[in-house]
């Protein structure tokens, strides 16, 4: 399966389950600080419709800088209801824009960690597919824009679900869910996580 299909997958599992939220819940609070469901919601999908012109008119509007860029995404599409905000994710299941680069990787990846921030916030756990969560983590230790290299530098991370392990030095392990969730650095998940690095990449995570 490609990770356009995944990515695909991933957005239909998060749309059929924002189907299933109260109006309270898309204005709860998510894992992103400043951010209720219904932004998290809103950011996932603010770059779909962009061309590359318009794409590049938000980086120029937030001075090139991701989380400026991603705010401004936010802010525009504010102003939609929730179920503006369903419709315009069920219209865009399948990634568009920026969100399909790399062959879908980034649409996977950004869907898959926000849907967490969602549902660890309103504590609706689920039990997320190995096959879209190993691509990610691959990823994200990789990846500057979600500080991956920066939390795991000097340590080595270890998904004991998926036989998978990245770096050298003192070990953090865990499912592959929570790993990927703190490599990213989401607060209040390096408990479920063990070994020897644990204290390094909870600091890291709370600077």
């Amino acid at each position: 399966m490609t990770l356009l299909e995944l990515a695909r997958q991933e957005r239909t599992d998060l749309a059929e389950f924002l189907a299933t939220l109260s109006p309270d819940e898309w204005d709860a609070p998510s894992l992103c600080a400043g951010w209720r469901v219904r932004d998290v919601v809103a950011h996932m999908i603010s770059y779909d419709e962009l061309d590359t012109r318009a794409l590049f008119d938000r980086l120029v509007r937030g001075a090139f800088g991701v989380h400026r860029s991603n705010a401004i995404g936010v802010e525009d599409l504010g102003r939609l209801s929730p179920d503006e905000l369903l419709a315009m994710l069920r219209r865009h299941l399948t990634p568009q824009g920026l969100t399909s680069w790399f062959g879908g990787l980034v649409g996977l990846e950004d869907c898959l960690i926000h849907h967490q921030d969602i549902r660890r916030a309103l504590g609706r756990p689920r039990q997320v597919p190995a096959d879209r969560l190993r691509p990610c983590l691959r990823t994200a230790v990789l990846n500057p824009i979600v500080g991956g290299p920066w939390r795991i530098r000097g340590l080595r991370v270890t998904a004991t679900d998926l036989g998978w392990s990245f770096g050298f030095g003192p070990e953090v392990a865990g499912p592959a869910e929570p790993l990927l969730m703190a490599i990213t650095g989401r607060r209040g998940v390096v408990g479920e996580l063990s070994g020897p690095g644990v204290a390094t990449l909870t600091a890291r995570i709370e600077r």
